[in-house]
């Protein structure tokens, strides 16, 4: 069984000028906007590519949780950044990197054994695997 969960976003007008919101089914993001500016220039709103740095983050660390626990570990802590890369390409942009940072307690955990474990989670976390996704498009023209 699969579990769905699902974001929307809204836009109008040209790329520079226009404007969009974004929203989460469990309605955390309600109508937040983003856009050109928010960006590409630092404006307040917010913008896909911090997004999906917070998804990878949340995602990074809920896997961290369960390998931790599958190896007899619980962790105090886990706090995770990740930093992702949008960068000018021949073809337009495109994100070519997501640089995860982590810090966390786990008390029993070696120093060898934490960087096998937080390996893996970077490897077997869902989000991580997105990026491998076939990505299909059912896409509709109102008329």
């Amino acid at each position: 069984m699969a579990i769905k969960k699902f974001g929307t976003a809204h836009w109008e007008g040209p790329i520079k000028e226009g404007k969009g919101t974004v929203s989460t089914e469990s309605q955390a993001l309600n109508q937040q906007p983003y856009g050109f500016n928010t960006r590409f220039e630092g404006k307040p709103g917010t913008n896909p590519e911090e997004l999906l740095g917070a998804a990878h983050a949340a995602c990074f660390s809920m896997a961290l949780s369960l390998i931790l626990g599958d190896a007899g570990l619980t962790a105090k802590s886990i706090d995770t950044k990740a930093e992702v890369s949008l960068n000018k390409a021949a073809d337009g942009f495109e994100i070519d990197a997501i640089a995860l940072t982590l810090k966390a307690d786990v008390p029993g955990a070696s120093k060898e054994q934490f960087e096998e474990l937080a390996n893996k989670a970077k490897t077997g976390c869902p989000v991580s695997k997105l990026f491998k996704a076939t990505i299909t498009l059912d896409a509709t023209l109102v008329a």
